[in-house]
């Protein structure tokens, strides 16, 4: 058995607590591939936790500390933050004097002696770190990829390679990405969002500011983000969709009728003529210009940067596109922040200008819902009809006063419901919608099957 080696010991077991989430289970694939014994607990089943199964990693679903690995001294434990303290599991593995690492720190070890490419921002990071590693495989380069999201070409969100280039998706939630110090780095957005742990937007973009220092060879920011040239030795490049200020920037973009761009890339290192994307919506023009400026500082071939855009299927769950007929199309995506949802909806209505719009929104984490609830009235209002689910709490306990009514009664949508999920598929078999878009991180994924079947019969 290959076992994993990092600076303090060797372990043959890795046990994750958590495993079910998509970066834990990126790193759990990582350390099955190295030969390690690799099993975790997860709070409920899922189509991510089947696949691991079934790629002989254990996975149970109950609080049972005596299904963790016996040896101590053999046994390394990750952690994601998102656990709550309280938990049997990681009370008894502290107590016992267990290794004990954040999924953040050990993502950083991975990285470290490899050559790092990575996507950072609080929206568009998992769409372009996974057409980032789709330029990369598909040119014959190569690279390892730690996504966050499962891609659509390669069916997961682990890539391996014996390149030593590597991409990763750095998540700004618990300040997980100052584990990482990138060689190459995109930034996206640095929007206020977890103010449960930031508290405000300055402390926001501080982190993003430390992040930024971190990176040592090149930082492709987002057109007008915060970031100055002497808080990093990277050198800075811009971009932006058609703002021709940017060092990165798309002109002569249209659309065809099924909602593809086809658009030039003006760049420091030359025109790129043509580029068809092979996902919806001007959302992804930008994305994969960010995506492109990586790939090109890296030094892939305008020829393949090209070629792989116009294969790139996505990330599930990200303006997937499950119906698109005449007379119904059927779009999932999981934006879950007020800025993520006023792109995905401009993008929709941009594709399909004249077209009955119905938004179906499960919002995530009472304390965003109270930070937020506003904007995202604000942006929900510019739907058809708007169909409101409870909130999904993930690791929160409810909040007086907090609900999906605040922001069902402040939207302007010419017509709104708050429905219990149990009734969704019923509402909307009523409702025979045009166009219809699920929105949200919750379990609102666990409708994606059954409203594609009813609608495609």
């Amino acid at each position: 058995m290959t076992k994993y080696i990092n600076c303090w010991m060797e372990y043959n077991n890795v046990y994750f607590i958590g495993i079910g989430g998509i970066g834990m289970s990126a790193i759990a694939r990582y350390f099955k591939f190295k030969g390690c014994s690799v099993s975790g607990y997860d709070r409920t089943p899922s189509e991510l936790t089947a696949q691991l199964e079934a790629e002989g990693i254990g996975v149970h679903y109950t609080d049972s500390p005596e299904m963790v690995p016996s040896n101590v001294d053999d046994t390394l434990v990750v952690y994601t933050p998102a656990i709550p303290d309280n938990m049997e599991e990681l009370q008894y593995v502290r107590s016992k004097g267990y290794r004990l690492l954040k999924r953040s720190r050990i993502l950083g070890e991975i990285t470290k002696g490899q050559k790092c490419l990575a996507v950072a921002g609080t929206h568009g990071k998992t769409t372009t770190s996974t057409l980032v590693a789709h330029i990369l495989t598909s040119s014959g380069e190569g690279c390892s990829a730690f996504l966050g999201g499962i891609s659509k070409n390669y069916g997961t969100n682990f890539l391996v390679s014996d390149t030593s280039t590597v991409v990763v998706e750095a998540d700004e939630f618990d300040r997980s990405f100052h584990q990482l110090h990138p060689d190459i780095s995109v930034i996206t957005a640095m929007d206020a969002d977890h103010l449960d742990i930031y508290g405000d937007l300055e402390h926001v973009q501080e982190s993003f500011r430390i992040y930024a220092s971190q990176v040592s060879g090149y930082l492709i920011l987002k057109l007008g983000l915060p970031v100055s040239s002497d808080i990093t030795k990277a050198k800075i490049y811009t971009y932006h969709l058609n703002d021709s200020r940017a060092d990165f920037h798309a002109e002569n973009m249209h659309i065809d009728e099924f909602g593809h761009y086809t658009y030039d890339l003006i760049s420091p290192f030359g025109r790129i003529d043509s580029i068809r994307v092979g996902v919806l919506g001007w959302v992804n023009v930008e994305n994969s210009i960010a995506a492109a400026a990586e790939c090109l500082c890296y030094g892939i071939s305008a020829d393949e940067i090209k070629r792989a855009i116009g294969t790139f299927s996505g990330a599930k769950r990200r303006l997937e596109e499950h119906i698109n007929r005449p007379g119904m199309t059927y779009i999932d995506d999981y934006a879950h922040h007020p800025a993520e949802l006023a792109a995905a909806i401009s993008s929709i209505r941009e594709m399909f200008p004249e077209r009955h719009l119905t938004a179906v929104f499960q919002p995530h984490l009472y304390t965003r819902t109270r930070d937020f609830a506003p904007e995202f009235a604000e942006v929900l209002g510019k739907v058809d009809r708007l169909v409101l689910l409870d909130i999904y709490p993930a690791r929160e306990e409810p909040i007086p006063g907090i609900t999906s009514e605040i922001i069902l009664n402040a939207a302007t949508a010419p017509e709104k419901i708050l429905i219990p999920k149990e009734r969704l598929l019923e509402y909307l078999k009523g409702t025979r919608p045009d166009v219809l878009v699920t929105f949200g991180a919750g379990n609102i994924d666990r409708f994606i099957e059954p409203i594609t079947e009813m609608f495609q019969k």
